[in-house]
């Protein structure tokens, strides 16, 4: 953020008074860069092909945060440098919106990037829709107006998300929503500026993107449709024995409901996962205002004015019971980098990646 100066002169007001020059303010102390030494690593709380996130907590306080390693002989060989720096960016933003994972710092070390967030203690919504079988309409309403409201802000700024899906939505200690995971999100995609590559999630990846046309965020409102029928009905729309089956599902099969999904939730699911993208529920009109939202006050709700119809059980700010067993049971540790690929590093890549936000001294 831009350091902010007072002004070198002061004039005197109506009452007069002296208009000697005043001395300056000094300008503000940079803010503290920091290392992964200073945190200690608690708990894994998921992994993939990017690397780890842990629970951490800052040494010498009481603040917990999530940790997200990347390493860079990972990056540099999927060629995702570009994709990082995105992440980092969007991160940055995310502050100025209440349903978006907040960043806190980045930092690197010769081997790892690293991304400190905010701790979301709730769990993801895959975690809970495990337990729960499905949601009730107005937790997936709920849950799904918040949502909206996050994909919205990006869209606004040209930015597209491409991995929506009940993983990479957490819940905080209330029992809000916060978009995670921001690694393949696309920038600068307005008017006739649209996206070309192949990704995604199999499960939610819209029909213009397996038929390999150019795309807008028409994508991440196909990718919505998919999360909110998942939400309302436990199982995902289409469905495959491998990945090519799969990918016939989502170009060629009817949608099915079941008899107890009212027929607001079959029209607003079916408008989202229109195949025809210019005619797809957000592309063409404004979600907020179809019949199955119509109960949801959105300023109210963007002001996190509204209630959440469900709080996750959190006993303190480091609980992880939200959070698969399976990774919170392993063992902390940082991966190690082969030393000759470590040492054919060009560390100038990573340059510009540090950011430390004004709200980690807070």
């Amino acid at each position: 953020m831009s350091a902010v100066y007072e002004p070198l002169w002061h004039t005197a007001g109506p009452e007069g008074g002296s208009n000697a020059a005043k001395p300056a303010s000094p300008p503000p102390a940079p803010p503290k860069a920091y290392k992964i030494e200073d945190f200690t690593l608690l708990k894994v709380l998921g992994k993939g092909s990017f690397g780890k996130v842990m629970l951490a907590q800052l040494k010498n306080s009481n603040r917990h945060f999530a940790i997200k390693a990347l390493k860079k002989d990972v990056v540099l060989e999927d060629d995702d440098i570009e994709c990082t720096m995105v992440e980092r960016h969007v991160l940055s933003l995310a502050w100025h919106h209440p349903f978006l994972t907040h960043l806190y710092c980045t930092f690197q070390s010769t081997e790892h990037l690293f991304f400190v967030m905010e701790y979301l203690n709730g769990g993801d919504l895959m975690f809970h829709i495990q337990s729960s079988l499905r949601f009730d309409v107005n937790r997936a309403r709920f849950y799904g107006a918040e949502i909206i409201l996050g994909l919205r802000f990006l869209h606004d700024r040209g930015i597209i998300y491409r991995d929506l899906k009940l993983d990479n939505v957490l819940l905080d200690s209330d029992g809000h929503i916060k978009i995670a995971d921001f690694g393949m999100c696309k920038q600068n995609i307005f008017g006739d500026n649209l996206a070309s590559t192949f990704c995604g999630t199999p499960d939610y990846i819209a029909p213009e993107i397996l038929k390999g046309a150019k795309y807008s965020a028409s994508v991440d409102w196909w990718s919505f449709g998919v999360l909110l029928f998942e939400m309302l009905i436990g199982q995902s729309p289409f469905h495959g024995e491998d990945e090519d089956m799969l990918f016939d599902s989502i170009l060629h099969d009817n949608l099915q409901f079941p008899r107890f999904m009212t027929k607001e939730a079959q029209s607003c699911v079916s408008k989202f996962l229109e195949r025809e993208p210019s005619k797809r529920l957000g592309v063409n009109e404004d979600p907020r205002k179809h019949s199955f939202f119509k109960s949801i006050d959105f300023e109210k709700l963007e002001k996190r004015e509204i209630p959440p119809p469900f709080k996750p059980k959190v006993k303190s700010s480091s609980d992880a019971s939200n959070f698969d067993p399976e990774f919170t049971m392993e063992k902390v540790a940082l991966s190690r980098t082969d030393k000759d690929f470590l040492n054919s590093i060009n560390q100038k890549q990573f340059r510009g990646f540090s950011f430390t936000n004004p709200k980690m001294v807070d």
